[in-house]
């Protein structure tokens, strides 16, 4: 899967998650600071990656994902 790939489907999910619209959608968005996620929305959003992407996701890794660009590009070098 491409990085472009990825980026789409972590796209979809954080729309639907945190109801946002796609194109606000951008790497540099922090999901706690401009999504106003708290630490529950942050480990729901982390199991979502982890059922659509198959993988497994520490909680120490999970910690370091705060922005869209870090989960896109933890899921493409963990597949």
């Amino acid at each position: 899967m491409t990085k472009e790939e990825v980026l789409q489907k972590v796209r979809s999910i954080i729309t639907k998650h945190f109801d946002v619209e796609e194109d606000k959608v951008v790497e540099t968005l922090n999901i706690k600071d401009d999504l106003g996620a708290d630490s529950i929305s942050v480990m729901e959003f982390v199991l979502e990656l982890e059922d659509e992407f198959g993988t497994e996701i520490s909680d120490e890794d999970a910690e370091k994902i705060e922005t869209v660009g870090a989960a896109v590009d933890y899921i493409s070098s963990h597949q």
